[in-house]
């Protein structure tokens, strides 16, 4: 099955290929024959029903600052293609969203990774909670009487922006941190957005382990662990990437949610397990591809292709 692929991305120009999951995923695709496109989410548009983009053919290779090969862009209707991954990173904003309305308009017939339906109604800090019993106690709010309540509970905490990714913004907070008042203020100036706000677990120290499921099952892992001075395990802010196994409480939590994943077509995700807690599952551009297969775990971006090829009729 030769597919017609494109992907929605940011500029593929400034990726860092060393570590970039969508890259990888074009890897694969190129090696199976498939033809590639990309466009970014600014230049889709819906006119008299037809949702199109400007979009370029593209060649790729793994060969840092010489990665890509592009052809002329052209505006393009996306059921012209069989596949669309939906690819750039977040911040989940409306801007984001509006690109699942649209994409939405060509999914199944067009099938888009993830679906656009389930990645706009279940962003990653949202559809955690779905499985409260699998995560550290978490409170979602903009009340400051609330998150004091919760901290008088609990002790530390960490507080995080709910729609934030990529470790901006995550803070820990005592129970007697005279810090709080401030960093709430802070919060509360930049953002209408609630906070999502959760039990500090001590043993992120030890690694905060990102798990690649690929259709609702468990595919392969890697534990990131914070440097020194930082709670933040995420590779973009330091965190140093180890090889790791699967626990048998990593095995349940997999099991767990695997059958809501695949219910709702977000065929790769990646979830974060700190001490036997669930914390996030990351549903709009997960990562870790390249780094597992580099740490000497399984080619993901080859299972990905094969359970989208799967999926196509």
């Amino acid at each position: 099955m030769k597919l017609n692929v494109a992907v929605q991305m940011d500029p593929i120009e400034r990726i860092n290929i060393r570590g970039d999951s969508t890259f990888a995923l074009m890897l694969e695709a190129q090696t199976r024959g498939f033809s590639l496109s990309v466009y970014t989410p600014d230049t889709l548009s819906q006119k008299n029903g037809v949702i199109s983009a400007l979009a370029k053919p593209v060649s790729v290779q793994d060969v840092e600052g010489d990665h890509v090969k592009s052809g002329e862009a052209a505006r393009t209707d996306l059921t012209s293609f069989d596949v669309v991954l939906l690819r750039q990173d977040p911040p989940f904003d409306m801007a984001y969203v509006t690109t699942t309305h649209m994409l939405e308009r060509i999914h199944p017939k067009t099938l888009v990774v993830n679906d656009p339906f389930h990645v706009r109604n279940a962003p990653e800090k949202i559809l955690v909670t779905e499985f409260p019993d699998l995560m550290p106690a978490t409170l979602i709010t903009r009340d400051r009487a609330e998150i004091e309540a919760f901290r008088a509970e609990h002790g530390d905490i960490v507080m995080k922006p709910l729609y934030g990714n990529g470790g901006v913004a995550v803070f820990k907070v005592g129970r007697e941190d005279p810090n709080f008042g401030s960093l709430f203020d802070l919060f509360a100036s930049l953002s209408r957005e609630p906070w999502v706000v959760q039990h500090f677990l001590p043993k992120v120290m030890e690694g905060d382990k990102r798990i690649i499921l690929v259709d609702g099952v468990a595919a392969g892992a890697v534990n990131r662990v914070p440097q020194p001075g930082d709670i933040r395990s995420n590779m973009v802010r330091g965190g140093a990437a180890r090889p790791t196994d699967l626990s048998k409480r990593e095995l349940e939590i997999c099991e767990r949610i695997g059958p809501a994943l695949r219910e709702k077509g977000l065929l790769f995700t990646g979830i974060d397990v700190i001490d036997g807690h669930l914390t996030e599952i990351n549903v709009t551009s997960p990562t870790g591809l390249r780094i597992i297969k580099r740490l000497g775990g399984p080619d993901l971006a080859a299972q990905i292709w094969d359970a989208i090829e799967s999926k196509r009729p």
